[in-house]
């Protein structure tokens, strides 16, 4: 499977960045999905990241690509069950190997950011509510970058 979205935000690449990825801002776009989203992680190449739901689940990811205020890259590895990691059921197989890869590129006084997500393997289902709430997770990350 793979999934592409975008949205042109009214500002510059390191405010949609630190949107992205703010320790109060990141919170506020991912409720959308999820309320109550954290994640945990250094940000650094290389480093785990825990994208949780405020009810210990979620999945566990690698940074494998940081380029500050153009490109982010996560390998996604298993899921956190309970606040457990798991890495060997059927489900945490289906997301492992996974990417989701942001891009931000100028466009005049705005930014383009593009999401893309490769190599899911999920149930239909799950794939109809990513493809559904992805745009309005991207607009309501544009209205709290463009603030």
């Amino acid at each position: 499977m793979k999934e592409q979205f975008k949205i042109t935000i009214n500002a510059t690449r390191k405010k949609v960045w630190e949107t992205l990825w703010g320790e109060t801002t990141y919170p506020v776009w991912t409720a959308t999905f999820c309320e109550g989203s954290t994640v945990t992680t250094d940000w650094q190449e290389g480093s785990k990241v825990l994208f949780a739901d405020g009810k210990d689940r979620g999945m566990i990811s690698v940074i494998v690509r940081n380029i500050p205020y153009e490109h982010m890259s996560f390998k996604m590895l298993g899921e956190l069950i309970n606040g457990v990691e798991d890495y060997t059921s059927e489900n945490a197989k289906k997301i492992a190997g996974a990417f989701e890869n942001y891009t931000l590129t100028p466009d005049g006084d705005k930014t383009l950011l593009t999401v893309d997500l490769s190599g899911l393997n999920l149930d239909q289902g799950i794939m109809d509510y990513f493809t559904a709430t992805w745009p309005i997770a991207l607009e309501v990350l544009k209205t709290v970058a463009e603030e």
